[in-house]
């Protein structure tokens, strides 16, 4: 039995035909070719498929697609662009908060959604924020000092 689906993706209407049991992750890499999403632990441990929907970071590999309906999902690829880069985006790069860029597309969507709700964070506030990404390459320090640049308006 399949589910009529229709959301907005990055701003854009989407509309397709899923299983009930899909996740979202399945969803947005195997049908929409949203393949920024990454796929982790597939148990909602890692972040690494962490999305935003109607602007809050969920785990997209525990949610059922069919609950995305008539909804607003923000992956990776709309974030930014290549020509625009989000301010995150460029303070990652600029504060070196990436290093194998697994973890980024997740962590980069939580911060989004933080900055929207409290544009002037603590660290503290920074780091419950991003708890629900696991990095294992940088350590988070320059991951928490990149956003908390983006707050102060001081990315280039």
């Amino acid at each position: 039995m399949t589910f009529h689906l229709r959301f907005w993706l990055n701003g854009q209407e989407v509309r397709t035909e899923v299983e009930p049991d899909e996740t979202l992750l399945w969803v947005l890499r195997e049908r929409l070719n949203m393949t920024g999403t990454k796929v982790g632990c597939e148990a909602g441990d890692c972040g690494a498929c962490t999305v935003l929907l109607d602007g809050r970071p969920v785990t997209s590999c525990l949610l059922l697609a069919p609950k995305a309906h008539g909804r607003h999902v923000v992956t990776i690829e709309g974030l930014g662009s290549p020509a625009k880069l989000h301010p995150l985006q460029q303070a990652f790069i600029t504060y070196g908060a990436l290093q194998c860029g697994f973890c980024g597309p997740g962590m980069l969507l939580s911060a989004a959604a933080l900055l929207t709700q409290n544009p002037h964070p603590t660290e503290r506030e920074v780091r419950e924020a991003i708890a629900g990404n696991l990095c294992r390459c940088t350590g988070y320090q320059k991951i928490v000092q990149a956003i908390l640049a983006v707050s102060r308006g001081e990315v280039p």
